[in-house]
Parts: C-alpha cells; sequence; structure tokens
C-alpha cells in the first residue's frame, strides 16, 4: 500500500508566526512588522514604536512570558495615536488618543497580550489581561 502526501505550500494555508524574545528597550521597524514579541525579562523595559505617518499597513503582537515584579513593560507612540480597547479582567479599557499601553509589573499574567495595527493615521490596539489593572492605555 503506498501513502501520498500533500505538500502545503499555499501560503493561506499554512502560516507561521515569526516570534522573537525581547528582554530589553527596543526600538521597532518595518522589518518588525508581523512579529510576535514575547516580553522575557524580570524587569520591564520601553518598546518604541515607529513613526505612525510611515507605518500604514505595519503590524505588531506582544505576549507577556515572563513574570516581572518592579518595572512596567511599555509601547510606546511619539504622539497620541494609539486607539482602541483591551479587555483586562473582565473589562473593556478604552484608549482614545494615548501613547503608551502598558503591561503593568506585579499585575501580569504570562498569556497577557496586546495587537496593534497602523493605518498610517493611528496605532490600532486589541488586547486581553488576566487581572485587574494587569493592560492600561494612557497618555504620558
Amino acid at each position: 500500500m503506498s501513502t501520498t502526501y500533500l505538500a502545503i505550500t499555499n501560503d493561506t494555508e499554512r502560516q507561521l508566526a515569526n516570534v522573537e524574545a525581547v528582554t530589553g528597550a527596543t526600538t521597532l521597524t518595518a522589518e518588525d512588522s508581523g512579529k510576535v514579541f514575547i516580553l522575557k525579562a524580570a524587569a520591564g523595559a520601553q518598546i518604541t514604536l515607529p513613526a505612525v505617518a510611515t507605518s500604514a499597513g505595519l503590524r505588531f503582537k506582544f505576549i507577556v512570558g515572563l513574570a516581572f515584579a518592579t518595572t512596567d513593560w511599555t509601547v510606546k507612540a511619539a504622539t497620541n495615536v494609539i486607539e482602541g480597547s483591551v479587555l483586562v479582567n473582565g473589562a473593556h479599557v478604552a484608549g482614545v488618543d494615548e501613547n503608551t499601553i502598558s503591561f503593568v509589573a506585579s499585575a501580569e499574567s504570562i498569556g497577557d497580550f496586546a495587537e496593534l495595527v497602523c493605518d498610517g493615521t493611528n496605532w490600532y490596539v486589541n488586547g486581553s489581561g488576566v487581572s485587574a489593572g494587569a493592560i492600561t492605555l494612557t497618555a504620558v
């Protein structure tokens, strides 16, 4: 009896995530678009987004991959262009004209996440955090 194997060559059927661990401050570029960043350090740091005007179509995902007790992980835009909401402890946390997403130290859970997509005018966020106060959206 012979066995036939089907090779999937269509990228819409087979898609692998480009995953990268982040352990310190990072400035993202267009080349990082589509990546999933796992936040893996005992102390958080700042991740800086590219300028919104040159970022249409870019997307990033950030996932807490290690508990951090002392310092928040932040994702920061240069201006107040973060819009959207995250679901935190069962409640929607709205963001309107914000510039910072914070994964809050001591409130985070492994697996908390935020995704961002840019249209060249704004960064649009959605995400989820398990514990109260795990993710905040602010203009600092």
